[in-house]
C-alpha cells in the first residue's frame, strides 16, 4: 500500500568549502559525499547531482543511532567508491552508563560500496560481526531531496523555489517529487532491499524527511547486507515545456563515438610519484567524460561540482592539452562546439554570429530565464581558441575531412573576429547581458583585470592573450585557406595577422616597465599590472622574440613564481592576494601554458623550473591530483601548497596539465600531413632521468620513444615505430 509523507522544505545552504569531499561521476550523474560516504546539508554542497540539479540532498547511515567510526575514507574515483568503517562503543541503553551492556569499539566491520551506473546509484551496506556472540542492531538510513539548482547552491539569488510534492512511500521504497517553476517534475526514487522494518517520517532534528530502519541480528562471524538503489529523472507535466536536454539524463559515459574508444598514449617515468600524477590526470579526464548534449555526442565537462557541464574555453584547452594522448577528445569537442556556434545576435546571452559558446546549462534557473546560460556566449577567447584547436588537431591527425567539414564554422568565426569583435583595432569584450560575465577572458572574475595601482579596468577590454590567440588563428587559418585553394582569403588573413601584431606591439608594450600590459581598457589605458596573461602570448608564438627575454625574466622571477607554480598576479602589487581567485593564486593549466610558451621561445631552463615546481606541488596534493587552483603563498613560507577552499577537483584542464607539461618539455611537434614528428630540445624536469612515451600517434603512424637525461642533456631514442613517420630530433 502506498501512503504519503509531508516533505520538509529547507533553506539551501550556500557552498563555501569543498574540503574533505569524495567525488564519483558517470556521465551527468555526480555524487559529492563526505569521507564517510554520507550526504547531508552543510557548506560543502554535498549531494547526488543529475546535471545542474541536486536530486538527493540527504543520504546518511546510522548504526544504533550513532555515526560509524571511519577507518578508510572514500577518496573518490570514477564511478565506484568504497568506505571502510567500524563501530564506536555502543550501549544497549545510551541513557545508562555503568550498568548498560556495551558492544566494544571495533567489533564490527562496516563497509559502504557504491556504484554509479546507467540506471542510477547502487549502494550496498555490509556489516560483519567479529565478536563471539549474536549482535542485534538498528540501522537507519536518512533520506531527503531538495531539487536545488547548482547556482542556488553556489549562492546565486533566485526567485521563489519550486514545489516539493508529498513523498510517496510503500513497504520497500520512496519516491520524492520536486516540481520546478517551469512545470517539470523531478522524481527521485529510492528502492530498499530488503524492505525496512520501519519506513516513515524522520525525526525533526535529523536534516531529513524520511527514515528507513532495519532491525538486524548478526550471528558471530556472519555478515548482513543491506542495499538501496537511487534513480532520478525529469518528466514533463501537462502544460510544461520540453524536458531538459538528454545529457541531463542518466546516460552511459562511454559511447561508440566517444573518447573511451581510444587507447591513450602511455607515459612512464623512473619517478613513481610522477607516474601517479599522470595516472590521476588520465583517470580524472575519464571521470569527466560526458555523453551529450544530444545523442552521439560527447565532451569533457569542465569540473566537479560547480562546472560539470560544457564550457567552450575549458573544453578546447583540455582537448589541446590531451591531443598527443587522446586525439578523439579534440574531434568530439570541435564537433560539439561547431553545432552550437552562435547564428544570431542575442544580448541576453551575449551572442553574435560566429561566436563559440562559453557555457551551456540545463538547470531550472537557466530554463526559466533567470540565467542566460542556454547557452551563453560571453567569452572573448573561445572563438579564436576553437580555430587554434582545429589547426592543432589537423597537425596531429592529418584529418583533412574534419577541417573541410568545419570550414563553414571557420568562416563564421573569422567573420566575427574581423568584424563585430573588433573595437578600436583590437578584439574586445563588453557584457551586454544583465546577468552575464563582466570579464570574459579565462580570468573571468569581476576584479581580475588590473593596473599597477590595483585599479580595475573598465570595458570594452582588450586582453593581450586574446589578441595573441587571434593573431595565431589568422596565421593558421591562412595556411588552411591556401591548402584549400582560397588564396584571396589566405592573403587577407596574413595581412590581418600582421596588422594586429603591429598594433599589439605598439600599444601593449610598456617601455618604462619593460613588459607587456595584460590588457587595454575602454579608454585604451593599459592595465599594466604584472600578471600571467603574457605567458599565453608566448604559447601562441605571437609576441616579438626580441622582447621575450624580459617576459621570461618576469614569469620565472620570484614575484610571479611561488615555487609551486605561476601566480596569476605578481606578489607585492596593489591588489595581490594569494587567496584571490585570479589575484595571486596558482592555476596549474596557466602554469602549463607558460611552460609551453617559455619552451617555445627557447627558455628551457625557466620552463623546466616552473614545471618542476608544479609537479612538486602535486606530490603534496590529495590523491596526487591537480585541482582547479591553489593558493599562491611562497613555497619557502608554507612547505606545502595551500589548498583553495572551493576549488573544483577533479577539473578538466588541471587534469590535463601534466600531459601538457611533458609535451612541452619534450618538444613534441607533430606534422601529420607531412608524416613527421619533431622533437625540439627535449628537457626532463628534475629529478627525472628517464621517461618512456609509448603509443604516440601522429596521423595513422605510431611510435614509442625513450627520453634519458645525462649530465644536463636530454636525449631521445626511437624504441618502436609503426607506419610511415619521419622523426627529427633537434638537441
Amino acid at each position: 500500500m502506498t501512503r504519503e509523507l509531508p516533505p520538509t522544505p529547507r533553506h539551501v545552504i550556500k557552498a563555501t568549502d569543498l574540503g574533505a569531499t569524495a567525488v564519483l561521476r558517470l556521465g551527468a550523474l555526480t555524487l559529492v559525499a563526505d569521507p564517510f560516504g554520507d550526504v547531508r546539508p552543510d557548506s560543502r554542497g554535498l549531494g547526488l547531482y543529475l546535471g545542474d540539479t541536486r536530486v538527493l540532498s540527504t543520504l546518511t547511515v546510522l548504526v544504533d543511532g550513532r555515526r560509524p567510526t571511519l577507518l578508510e575514507p572514500d577518496l573518490g574515483g570514477q564511478e565506484r567508491g568504497v568506505v571502510q568503517m567500524t563501530n564506536p562503543e555502543l550501549r544497549s541503553d545510551p541513557t545508562q552508563h555503568a550498568n548498560s551492556p556495551t558492544l566494544a569499539t571495533q567489533s564490527l566491520g562496516i563497509r559502504r560500496d557504491r556504484t554509479l551506473a546507467r540506471d542510477g546509484m547502487h549502494e550496498r551496506l555490509s556489516i560483519a560481526n567479529y565478536t563471539l556472540a549474536l549482535q542485534q542492531l538498528t540501522v537507519d538510513l536518512l533520506l531527503d531531496v531538495d531539487g536545488a539548482d547548482i547556482f542556488e547552491i553556489r549562492g546565486y539569488a533566485t526567485g521563489d523555489r519550486g514545489e516539493l510534492r508529498p513523498i510517496q512511500v510503500d513497504e520497500s521504497g520512496v519516491v520524492f517529487t520536486y516540481v520546478s517553476r517551469d512545470g517539470m517534475a523531478l522524481r527521485t526514487g529510492v528502492q530498499l532491499d530488503p524492505p525496512p522494518d520501519v519506513l516513515g517520517k524522520a525525526p525533526t532534528d535529523s536534516d531529513a524527511s524520511v527514515r528507513a530502519s532495519w532491525r538486524i541480528a548478526i550471528e558471530a562471524g556472519e555478515t548482513v547486507n543491506l542495499g538501496w538503489q537511487v534513480t532520478s529523472g525529469w518528466e514533463e507535466l501537462p502544460g510544461a515545456g520540453e524536458a531538459p536536454p538528454a545529457f541531463e539524463r542518466l546516460e552511459a559515459r562511454r559511447s561508440p563515438d566517444g573518447v573511451e574508444t581510444s587507447i591513450p598514449t602511455r607515459f612512464e617515468s623512473d619517478d613513481e610519484l610522477v607516474n601517479l600524477i599522470l595516472a590521476r590526470g588520465l583517470s580524472d579526464i575519464r571521470l569527466l567524460e560526458t555523453g551529450g548534449p544530444t545523442a552521439n555526442e560527447s565532451f569533457i565537462a569542465a569540473g566537479v561540482p560547480w562546472f560539470a557541464t560544457l564550457f567552450g574555453r575549458d573544453a578546447i584547452i583540455t582537448a589541446m592539452f590531451m591531443l598527443p594522448v587522446l586525439p578523439d577528445i579534440a574531434r568530439s569537442t570541435l564537433e560539439v562546439l561547431a553545432r552550437r556556434q552562435a547564428r544570431v545576435r542575442d544580448d541576453w546571452r551575449d551572442a553574435e554570429p560566429g561566436k563559440i559558446l562559453h557555457e551551456l546549462r540545463t538547470g531550472e534557473m537557466a530554463r526559466i530565464g533567470e540565467l542566460p546560460f542556454t547557452p551563453y556566449y560571453g567569452s572573448a577567447d573561445a572563438t579564436a581558441l576553437f580555430l587554434l584547436l582545429l589547426a592543432e588537431t589537423h597537425a596531429w591527425t592529418g584529418d583533412d575531412a574534419l577541417v573541410d567539414r568545419l570550414w563553414p564554422n571557420v568562416i563564421a568565426a573569422l567573420e566575427w573576429l574581423r568584424g563585430p569583435a573588433v573595437v578600436g583595432g583590437f578584439v574586445r569584450y563588453e557584457c551586454r547581458s544583465a546577468r552575464g560575465l563582466r570579464n570574459q577572458g579565462w580570468k573571468d572574475s569581476h576584479d581580475s583585470v588590473r593596473d599597477r595601482m590595483g585599479g580595475v579596468a573598465e570595458p570594452p577590454i582588450a586582453l593581450i592573450e586574446v589578441q595573441c590567440y587571434t593573431i595565431a588563428a589568422f596565421r593558421l587559418m591562412a595556411h588552411h585557406a591556401t591548402r584549400r585553394g582560397e588564396q584571396e582569403l589566405a592573403g587577407e588573413l596574413e595581412s590581418a595577422a600582421k596588422d594586429l601584431s603591429a598594433r599589439l606591439e605598439d600599444r601593449f608594450w610598456l617601455p618604462d616597465l619593460q613588459r607587456y600590459a595584460m590588457a587595454l581598457d575602454g579608454e585604451d589605458r593599459p592595465a599594466d599590472a604584472l600578471a600571467s596573461n603574457v605567458g599565453h602570448g608566448l604559447w601562441t608564438g605571437a609576441l616579438d622574440v626580441r622582447r621575450s627575454v624580459a617576459v621570461a625574466r618576469d614569469l620565472a622571477g620570484p614575484r610571479m613564481s611561488s615555487g609551486w607554480g605561476l601566480r596569476t598576479l605578481a606578489q607585492g602589487q596593489p591588489g595581490y592576494n594569494p587567496l584571490g581567485y585570479h589575484l595571486g593564486t596558482v592555476w596549474p593549466h596557466d602554469t602549463a601554458i607558460a611552460v609551453a610558451g617559455l619552451k617555445r621561445y627557447g627558455f628551457a631552463t625557466e620552463a623546466a623550473e616552473l614545471a618542476t615546481g608544479l609537479l612538486d606541488a602535486a606530490r603534496h596534493l590529495p590523491l596526487f591530483r591537480f585541482p582547479e587552483l591553489f593558493c599562491g603563498f611562497p613555497r619557502a613560507e608554507t612547505g606545502v601548497p595551500v589548498t583553495y577552499p572551493v576549488a573544483c577537483a577533479p577539473q578538466a584542464w588541471a587534469a590535463a596539465t601534466p600531459f601538457m607539461l611533458f609535451r612541452s618539455l619534450l618538444g613534441l611537434e607533430a606534422d601529420a600531413p607531412h608524416r613527421e614528428l619533431r622533437i625540439v630540445r627535449p628537457t626532463l624536469p628534475h629529478p627525472l632521468r628517464k621517461l618512456v612515451v609509448a603509443g604516440l600517434r601522429v596521423g595513422d603512424a605510431e611510435v614509442d620513444l625513450l627520453f634519458q637525461s645525462w649530465r644536463g642533456t636530454t636525449g631521445a631514442e626511437v624504441l618502436r615505430r609503426r607506419g610511415d613517420l619521419s622523426i627529427v630530433v633537434s638537441l
